[in-house]
This record gives C-alpha cells, structure tokens and sequence, in this order.
C-alpha cells in the first residue's frame, strides 16, 4: 500500500464502487449481502448517510465507512456503521482515516456525540475506538427481528 491513505465522501455509484463493495462486505459481515448498486445509489442520495470510501496510495478502495446524521427533538444525532478495511490494509491507519473523517463531518453538521457499535471479537477495532475517545456506555441495546 505505497504513498498515504485518503478518505473522501462517495457522491456517485460506479463499477469500481460496487465491485469494492462485494470485496469489502463479506469481510465484514457473513450474513448479509453486499449492497446493489441500486442500494449504494440510495445511501449515497440519501441526505443522512454519507458514504466514505478510503483509498491507498494506488488509489484502490481499502475501506469503507457509513456516518448518518439526523435531527432528534433533543439534538443532531450521528451513528457511524458498517466500518471495513480490507484486510490486505489492516494496520495501516485507514480505519483510524475514516474515522478521523467522519467525526470531523458529524463536528460540522452541528452533532455533539457520535454513536456506534462493535462487536467485542472485533479487537483491533475496539482498540482503535478507544484510542480515537470513544467511551464504552453502559446501557442495554434492543433488536427486534420484525421481518420474523
């Protein structure tokens, strides 16, 4: 991965996206499927997700990274999700990028705290949270699988 990482917002869907897409997804999720184009088409229109794609010195897509923002009664609220480098980039400071990058986003749209969630298998990635000041809470997380 010659030269450094850089993180920009993905305004538009193209082949090279999609395909990075069925590359990245499977490393980060076994049961779920990689988006359509049609599907990234709908984040990246969407006003509240902003889709980050990483890039190494070569500029291939290593890594991928969804912030949403969205206004609650009480404040800006701003959940980062689905965060995946690839693995060939691990240790290289692309997550740290991508994270760095959408802190700064959700700092400008007016969010006061930025939310996500972590598997705890997901070691390396709960280091870098940690490291970049994110605090474990202590709450519960609700699921309701409503499609069954």
């Amino acid at each position: 991965m010659p030269g450094p990482v850089s993180v920009d917002e993905t305004h538009a869907v193209d082949d090279e996206l999609v395909d990075a897409f069925q590359r990245l997804i499977p490393q980060l999720s076994r049961s779920n499927p990689s988006p359509t184009r049609e599907e990234l088409d709908e984040i990246v229109r969407s006003a509240a997700s902003h889709l980050l794609v990483a890039r190494d010195g070569d500029g291939r897509i290593v890594g991928s990274l969804t912030l949403v923002l969205f206004r609650i009664p009480t404040a800006v609220r701003a959940w980062i999700e689905d965060v995946v480098v690839d693995e060939t980039a691990r240790g290289q400071g692309v997550g740290e990028a991508m994270n760095r990058y959408a802190l700064d986003l959700a700092r400008k749209a007016g969010a006061r705290t930025v939310d996500l969630t972590s598997r705890p298998s997901r070691e390396a990635a709960n280091r870098l949270y940690q490291r970049l000041g994110f605090k474990q809470r202590d709450t519960n997380v609700y699921r309701i699988d409503i499609d069954g």
